[in-house]
């Protein structure tokens, strides 16, 4: 069984995380760099330009990339420390294997050692259960060619249909909806539309702090006087200064949605020659919010009415709008049909294919949008193609050259693929940067299923949480290590260059893909020299798909800081517009409507679980942390998780700021200090998610998850809040919204 083999005290204080507090030599050194890098930062879907300094084979420092046009040299705190990784005393420098009476639990092997057991594990598990019940988890920080060649590896190598990816927990409910709505899977537009709204409105995203660089964006609409509209449970930094605050209590954005669906429909804020246009169901849409005045959203949103009727009317009324939502709507049971609904106001009002126009996602992760258009989803082939699809099949098996027949069909979500495990459904797993352990809800079911896999083998630069369940780790690259090409937020390809090699016997992730292959006996279909032939590869894959890269080239990329697909042809200018002349990507050309009923989330309070939990991201930290809370600077930023709440409910519980606090679920429990704040709604607590074990916020969530998108509820949680070591007595605070009101 794949359990820690020591206990995680001593795994922590043999593999980190350690702080690295300065780069190679210290801030002191006055070490000359032999080459400046023109490069792209590593974390979110914002894709920064930086340019690392390298003196020998370590990166030893940074300087603004000015001549980028997205970030314009500036950085966030992530952005700025992102280079003190490639240093970091915990890098994993050459293969291990379990061995709980070795010093550090692990032994170390030679690569031949290492892969053989791969290797023998891979057969011995499909063989005895057949091929499904080994499976993979990617992450999807991974660039272009390795999220493509992840694909083909689970396919072809493993012969696996239980591949995915941790953009499950991310991005999934959007490419959802903008696929049914839109016929295909990007932002709307270019950030630099933003500027030309006159109307910015924000759903379920803390952008100040986890895309930085968005916010300039924002202030520059400002300063052409755009009105700027809030929608978020916590008063967010960037929502300071708003025109229009909507404190949307956690799990109701749909309702919100559709009231001002309502107000539009009956005020006749409408384009009615765009929707007859270029539309599909618009009557089917606005049947559904008939009834949805706003007298009754601010029932079940607790946001004013005439907050939600202003809205409206600067919306519907505003020549420009955008719409810019994240994980704040889409990390929920109803989160497809969230997206589906913010759309429709896009549609309804004729806001898309002009400038300052689009309801569009903010990407989350490094590369969430190149990551989740080449095939490293369960139900995905690459061009964002669709797995079950007979035409797309052909096509792929054309440019593998294999027999259609050895594409596995549609296999496991990332969630069903822990639940399998947990079941004795699949027996091995492979993993590459993914560290279910921190990221994924029900921690303590997570850890239960890694410890029943017969094999688990781990590909990864740190040993994470979930690393210290493995049988065998192999050290992989970082994002300075390798060649390659990301896709941004904003749908912009971009390149990624080589800093550095991989130090000591770490090797690059592709290769060690491509000798797994090998050795499974499936070489033929993995006979790469490069990255690049991979990109090349890639690019005839997804050729006529929605995500067309066939036009884009590696020369063209660098020259002309990035490429927006669709780019169907080489000497194509790209597309950072879509939807352009009112033409989507329906094979009619023609966007749809969605009804959209609002439903409650799956999990609702009551009288022993009476607190919303909401959970998200702060600045200083990415993800699972793997990565950030190894760099002293970002650990200091925000050193530890804080269970942020109202001062109505901390007064009415007893807890005063600093107090530790018990907060419990129907799941878990979790003791963390109060930060007591007047910036969230009173009957709703906060709790950021970047950390592990008994400070993981996952300890709480549940596994309950969107239908369509199968993304898991991180959102919305009933809890209860105590003062720890001492709980008042026990009060009903579900009335707390009508109590010291909304922010």
């Amino acid at each position: 069984m794949a359990r820690p083999p020591i206990d995680e005290a001593a795994l922590i204080g043999r593999y980190g995380p350690h702080l690295n507090e300065a780069p190679p030599g210290g801030w002191d050194a006055g070490i000359d760099a032999d080459r400046m890098v023109a490069t792209h930062c590593c974390f979110c879907g914002q894709q920064c330009g930086i340019k690392l300094k390298v003196a020998g084979n370590q990166v030893v420092g940074f300087e603004p990339w000015f001549d980028f046009p997205f970030n314009e040299g500036k950085l966030c705190p992530k952005g700025v420390k992102r280079y003190l990784q490639g240093s970091h005393p915990d890098r994993l420098l050459h293969p291990m294997e379990r061995d709980p009476e070795a010093p550090g639990g692990f032994r170390r092997v030679t690569w031949d050692q290492a892969l053989d057991r791969v290797t023998a594990e891979i057969r011995r598990i499909q063989g005895a259960f057949g091929q499904d019940a080994f499976a993979m988890l990617s992450g999807v920080s991974l660039t272009n060619e390795k999220s493509y060649l992840v694909g083909k590896f689970a396919r072809l190598a493993l012969g696996t249909a239980n591949l995915d990816y941790n953009g499950r927990y991310c991005m999934v409910s959007a490419g959802a909806g903008n696929k049914k709505a839109l016929g295909i899977d990007r932002a709307s537009n270019p950030w630099s539309d933003i500027p030309l709204a006159d109307v910015v409105w924000t759903a379920g995203t803390n952008i100040a702090e986890t895309f930085p660089i968005t916010t300039s964006y924002i202030w520059r609409a400002r300063d052409h006087g755009a009105r700027l509209i809030v929608q978020d449970p916590r008063l967010v930094p960037h929502a300071r200064t708003a025109d229009l605050f909507l404190p949307v209590r956690p799990g109701t954005d749909s309702a919100l949605f559709g009231a001002v669906l309502h107000e539009l429909i009956r005020h006749n804020w409408l384009d009615h020659a765009f929707i007859e246009a270029h539309t599909n169901d618009f009557e089917a849409a606005a049947a559904a919010v008939a009834d949805m005045t706003p007298a009754w959203a601010a029932r079940v949103t607790g946001v004013p009415a005439v907050r939600i009727e202003q809205t409206a009317e600067w919306w519907g009324t505003s020549a420009t709008g955008m719409l810019l939502h994240a994980r704040g709507i889409e990390q929920h049971t109803k989160g497809v049909d969230n997206v589906l609904a913010a759309i429709n106001l896009g549609l309804a009002t004729g806001k898309y294919g002009k400038p300052g126009c689009g309801v569009t996602t903010i990407t989350g992760q490094g590369n969430g949008q190149g990551g989740r258009e080449h095939g490293h989803k369960c139900d995905q082939l690459p061009g964002n193609r669709d797995i079950s699809n007979a035409d797309h099949r052909a096509h792929v098996a054309s440019v593998w050259g294999c027999d259609v027949a050895e594409i596995p069909g549609k296999g496991l979500p990332a969630l069903e693929i822990i639940e399998a495990i947990h079941d004795g459904r699949i027996k091995g797993l492979l993993s590459i940067c993914f560290n279910p352990l921190v990221s994924s809800p029900d921690t303590s079911f997570t850890r239960e299923a890694l410890d029943r896999l017969e094999f688990y083998g781990v590909i990864d630069f740190f040993l994470s949480e979930s690393g210290h369940h493995a049988d065998i780790v192999l050290p992989g690259s970082l994002h300075e290590e390798d060649e390659g090409t990301a896709t941004s937020g904003e749908g912009r390809i971009l390149r990624i260059k080589a800093a550095v090699d991989p130090p000591g016997e770490a090797r690059r992730d592709w290769e060690i893909l491509v000798d797994i292959a090998q050795r499974l006996g499936r070489g033929q279909y993995f006979d790469y020299a490069s990255t690049h032939e991979i990109f090349e590869e890639l690019r005839l894959a997804s050729a006529g798909g929605t995500a067309d890269y066939r036009g884009a080239t590696w020369e063209r990329i660098e020259a002309e800081h990035g490429i927006f697909w669709p780019v169907p042809e080489e000497g194509h200018p790209g597309t950072p517009r879509l939807y352009e002349g009112g033409r989507f990507y329906h094979p009619d050309g023609r966007a749809r409507f969605h009804a959209v009923r609002y439903e409650p989330p799956g999990e609702v309070i009551d009288a022993d679980y009476p607190v919303w939990l909401t959970t998200g991201r702060v600045v200083s930290q990415y993800l699972s942390g793997t990565q950030t809370r190894r760099i002293a600077a970002l650990v200091a930023q925000y050193p530890e998780p804080l269970c942020e709440m109202h001062p109505v409910l901390a007064e009415r519980l007893g807890i005063t700021d600093g107090d530790w606090v018990t907060v419990t679920s129907r799941r878990g429990t979790m003791q963390l200090p109060a930060l007591v704040v007047a910036t969230i709604r009173p009957d709703t607590v906060f709790i950021p998610y970047h950390w592990p074990g008994d400070r993981a916020a996952n300890q709480l969530t549940h596994r309950v998850v969107d239908p369509i998108s199968k993304m898991p509820e991180f959102k919305v949680a009933a809890v209860r809040v105590e003062r720890a070591g001492g709980a008042v007595e026990t009060t009903d605070v579900r009335d707390l919204s009508l109590h010291g009101g909304a922010p």
